[in-house]
């Protein structure tokens, strides 16, 4: 009985210095998780002061198509303060992207070759570049559309006030949604680049790809052509910007292989 108690308290030294490793990534990254929070934080916290200015930024494509005598309204008790610090949050993050990509690409890149280095990096901005500019394509474009076919197709004896915090809901979504269909370049280089698929496997689909990038557009935007085009044919015109880049990479990678 004594023996195998004592086996039982011996530890393997082989275990232990596998653990070792283990305890020090975890460590290291509750300190970039840490570090992420805090900078959020502090945006959030230097923002806050401005949460009514950036709601009202937010909110303008809406108003400026409201029939004259509407205004947007709050239903709840609580949605004047919650409806805008939700949304300052919301911003605080947004800003904070490239922090935390760069806090997750220090953690993640001690383990990858050099080849993968050169390449993540390009791939990191150009993914926070692409997800901007389809928030900001949302709310130039595709907000003063939406909101002028919505307000303008309602019954005559229907007043339009918005709750603040519906609308806040309602164009999270557009922005998420925009932002992630932007990211189709990135998504479709890595797709050849890892060899999932080939330049002319996509290039034989393209009569499909044009026809998803109509039917995202109907979903996301008034049905009418205009509306549709707006965000199809971007969606279209980054889906081969992407078989550009991968006909590129695919292109060196066979080079160096030769």
């Amino acid at each position: 009985m004594s023996d195998d108690a004592s086996r039982n308290n011996q530890r393997d030294p082989q275990d232990e210095a596998s653990q070792a490793p283990l305890i020090e990534h975890l460590i290291e990254l509750r300190s970039r998780l840490m570090r992420a929070v805090v900078v959020i934080l502090v945006i959030f916290l230097g923002l806050y002061a401005f949460a009514n200015d950036i709601y009202i930024f937010v909110s303008q494509p809406l108003v400026d198509m409201l029939p004259e005598g509407s205004q947007m309204i709050a239903t709840e008790v609580a949605s004047p303060f919650l409806a805008p610090f939700k949304l300052t949050l919301v911003v605080a993050v947004f800003i904070a992207v490239p922090f935390v990509l760069h806090q997750a690409w220090a953690f993640i890149a001690p383990g990858l070759y050099d080849n993968e280095k050169s390449l993540a990096i390009p791939i990191l901005a150009s993914s926070v570049a692409l997800f901007y500019a389809g928030a900001a394509f949302a709310y130039y474009v595709v907000f003063p559309l939406l909101f002028q076919f919505f307000t303008q197709t309602g019954p005559e004896n229907v007043a339009v006030m918005t709750d603040i915090n519906a609308y806040l809901n309602f164009v999270l979504k557009l922005f998420f949604a925009f932002g992630v269909a932007f990211e189709i370049p990135i998504a479709t280089f890595l797709l050849i680049f890892s060899g999932a698929t080939s330049v002319e496997s996509l290039s034989k689909k393209r009569p499909y790809i044009f026809l998803g990038c109509f039917v995202i557009g109907m979903l996301l935007t008034p049905p009418d052509i205009i509306s549709q085009s707006l965000l199809a044919v971007p969606m279209y015109l980054l889906y081969e910007v992407g078989m550009l880049f991968g006909r590129l990479a695919q292109r060196k990678k066979r080079e160096q292989e030769e």
